[in-house]
């Protein structure tokens, strides 16, 4: 099996997560300002757990080149991702001290949570399969606004957040990633025990996805 096989098995899902209203609306200007900045403010401690999950991936290796590849993760979303949201949050007056003193929000705790004890409690192809479906969904995302009509750069005030993810260092990176899950999962039977809750655990984290996304347009209510 590999990475197509996960998305194929949850189709549905992971179009109500790629195409999701708060994407669209991104993609276009008309998002609310506090739908944003509430999604920017979670996401930053979003990814401090996803850091964690990628920690995880270093004690959960087996081989050297598998706790290097762990860490070039870790480096990345500490140095360069992480960085992107403060920087952007500064244009609203916010610190990063005011962002780790953010409450986590419902859907933020029951995502990260749960790929952190999918990855605790399986190895190191379950924690990568539940990490997929943000890296992977989000360069598809990336993608999509960039070639999408509708989407508007000149003058909305979000376009920085399409250029980080649909530009060439981060596509670039999520192919190499890719590459690397379809090495993990290559072996693996789709039809087998294994892999159908390979299967499930990848749809879960799409929904969760979705979720996350949805508590981020929420905030306007």
């Amino acid at each position: 099996m590999n990475h197509k096989d996960l998305i194929n098995a949850c189709q549905s899902d992971w179009n109500d997560y790629t195409k999701h209203p708060f994407v669209m609306q991104l993609g276009n200007g008309s998002l609310a300002q506090p739908c944003f900045l509430h999604y920017l403010k979670q996401d930053f401690l979003f990814l401090k757990q996803y850091s964690r999950a990628y920690a995880l991936a270093i004690y959960k290796a087996n081989t050297l080149a598998e706790m290097r590849k762990g860490l070039a993760s870790v480096q990345a979303l500490l140095s360069f991702e992480i960085n992107h949201h403060i920087t952007y949050c500064a244009n609203w007056g916010l610190t990063e001290a005011d962002l780790e003193a953010e409450d986590e929000d419902f859907g933020t705790v029951a995502y990260t949570r749960y790929v952190l004890d999918t990855g605790m409690s399986g190895d190191i192809v379950d924690l990568y399969v539940a990490l997929a479906p943000c890296s992977i969904g989000y360069a598809e995302i990336g993608r999509l606004l960039a070639n999408d009509k509708n989407t508007k750069i000149e003058g909305n005030e979000f376009a920085s957040w399409i250029d980080l993810y649909s530009g060439d260092e981060f596509q670039q990176s999520i192919i190499d990633s890719t590459e690397h899950l379809d090495q993990l999962l290559a072996e693996i039977d789709i039809n087998s025990q294994r892999g159908q809750h390979l299967l499930k655990v990848f749809r879960t984290a799409t929904r969760m996805e979705v979720a996350f996304w949805q508590q981020g347009l929420n905030a306007a209510i």
